[in-house]
């Protein structure tokens, strides 16, 4: 079983790799058969190559900075969750998206599932022109 700082010290590392905006870091944090529901709402992907689309498809295409807005919590059983916020442009205006994403990790410290908690009521404007 993961212990709780190995969670920490993922989740955190998933942080910096959306910061980075580095994919392929992202990808090897989840395991083959992981489940993404970003936002919660939406269809649930399934399987690492449909992740790797909605990842490329959605952050490869935009300048985006990643910062953790509060400290990761672990359980004992394999689950954490984290606030972090993610500076971008939404409608051409910067803005701030302010999520909590859950995860859920195999033994193995991989990533089995992952939900992102946001909408649009969770998105701020950021020095507006």
């Amino acid at each position: 079983m993961i212990d709780a700082q190995q969670i920490q010290a993922t989740m955190a590392r998933y942080v910096e790799l959306v910061d980075a905006g580095d994919i392929d870091g992202i990808l090897a944090l989840y395991s083959q058969d992981a489940v993404v529901e970003d936002p919660v709402g939406q269809v649930p992907l399934a399987g690492l190559d449909a992740i790797e689309r909605f990842y490329r498809d959605g952050l490869g295409t935009m300048k985006v900075s990643a910062t953790l807005t509060g400290p990761v919590r672990a359980t004992l059983n394999g689950c954490g969750a984290m606030p972090f916020r993610v500076d971008m442009e939404w409608g051409g205006q910067p803005c701030s998206l302010h999520v909590i994403d859950v995860m859920e990790f195999g033994a193995d410290g991989k990533i089995r599932s992952m939900k992102a908690f946001w909408s649009e009521v969770n998105v701020t404007a950021r020095g507006a022109v």
